[in-house]
């Protein structure tokens, strides 16, 4: 870690542990406010967007006034981004689906219907505007479906094809969804139980809990070489993802990243050993790799995140969030409730894509959990099929869509 000038300005070199060590505290420090503002803890916002947008607007006053400038070494934020993917892809079992029933494929589909009109609807709106279509998808499925983890994910790569400011959009896009997604799923709920006078009974239908679905169950336990032995199957996928990215892109001249291919090979490998049993596969262990790679990967992209680069767009970037939210409000109200049998469960079920649709899946969790309190009948069919879509299975499409659309505009 160094000073320099660089054209009369101070410039502050962080080296790749200085980097890491601040992203580090700045998570921390994130953690310990979520704790403490209950505006964060109300609305899901998480620890890393918290201490790494801080840093970002303290970075932002520093440039306009001159103070100082920072430039950071993030070689370690790739890898932390493709631990994580490779984690979502381990969890992704196509057998949980029997879990849900038709509810469960139903919803799912939907999901994946909204990951290609999010991505096209914003596209289009941001040719209407007179901005790159690629902006448009980066306040689409990227963002909005996709969090803070697929903005992040993305924006380096549509910047790589030359769409300045995608990271920037991706990033703000993806915190307008979280606060809107938190705000709507519960009026929304509201809405349609007193418009369509829902009963408010649940399904009788029994429904294991996410966490069994997903391989979570209680015995599990973390220690040392369980850990190790997870650690090094989610090293080996990512090895093999990113030889395998690299070998289409010489094939075919298609741009996967890195990281959408080790999910996709961490997907096929689950599915194959959910047949074999080749390897016992700790949920709890995985989920912890996720919990610590998505942290730190997450907090280094908002912290390094060019806010200037919103100037020029923020009046187009509003109107395309604020269309994309009444779209999925319309389609939540007038397609998926209506597909979904018109009943309670469905009701809880719109409130969590209201959720995760905009924002993220805590969201979806949070907004159903609110309306089943309210109402006091727990839908315990919308909080196994939610989450498993939201956090899981939606990837399996969503992610193949959002590379194919930044390679289709940005060629």
């Amino acid at each position: 870690m160094e000073f320099e000038v660089v054209k009369g300005i101070l410039v502050l070199k962080m080296d790749m542990i200085a980097t890491t060590a601040l992203a580090g505290l700045l998570l921390v420090m994130g953690y310990w406010l979520r704790n403490k503002v209950d505006f964060f803890n109300r609305f899901c916002i998480p620890a890393p967007v918290i201490g790494g947008f801080a840093f970002a607007l303290l970075a932002l006053i520093f440039k306009e006034t001159g103070v100082v400038n920072f430039n950071f070494t993030t070689s370690l934020q790739s890898p932390f981004m493709i631990a994580f993917f490779t984690t979502v892809g381990l969890g992704g079992s196509l057998a949980l689906m029997k879990q849900g029933g038709k509810a469960l494929l139903i919803y799912l589909f939907f999901c994946w219907f909204i990951s290609i009109f999010q991505n096209t609807f914003g596209a289009a709106l941001a040719s209407a505007f007179g901005i790159n279509p690629v902006l448009g998808v980066m306040a689409g499925a990227v963002s909005l479906e996709g969090g803070h983890g697929a903005a992040a994910a993305f924006g380096p790569t549509a910047e790589a094809l030359g769409v300045k400011g995608a990271t920037a959009v991706a990033i703000a896009s993806a915190t307008f969804g979280l606060i809107a997604g938190g705000l709507l799923g519960g009026p929304v709920a509201k809405f349609l139980i007193e418009k369509n006078h829902v009963v408010v009974e649940a399904s009788k239908e029994h429904f294991s809990s996410f966490e069994e679905a997903v391989g979570g169950a209680s015995e599990e336990t973390i220690e040392s070489k369980g850990l190790i032995r997870m650690m090094v199957l989610v090293l080996v996928v990512m090895a093999i993802g990113a030889l395998v990215s690299g070998k289409l892109k010489v094939a075919t001249g298609f741009d996967l990243p890195g990281y959408v291919g080790a999910m996709i090979i961490a997907v096929i490998f689950r599915n194959i050993n959910d047949q074999f049993n080749m390897l016992k596969i700790n949920m709890k262990n995985i989920d912890l790799m996720a919990d610590v790679s998505i942290g730190m990967f997450l907090t280094m992209a908002m912290m390094t995140l060019r806010i200037w680069d919103l100037y020029d767009l923020a009046l187009p970037l509003i109107s395309i969030l604020v269309l994309q939210t009444i779209a999925l409000t319309f389609l939540a109200v007038f397609v998926l409730f209506r597909l979904l049998g018109k009943d309670y469960d469905a009701v809880v079920i719109c409130a969590g894509l209201m959720g995760h649709g905009l924002g993220a899946t805590p969201n979806a969790v949070a907004n159903m959990g609110a309306v089943c309190e309210h109402y006091n009948v727990m839908s315990y069919k919308a909080f196994l099929i939610v989450p498993l879509c939201g956090a899981v299975l939606i990837d399996l499409v969503g992610l193949p869509c959002i590379v194919w659309f930044i390679n289709h505009f940005a060629g």
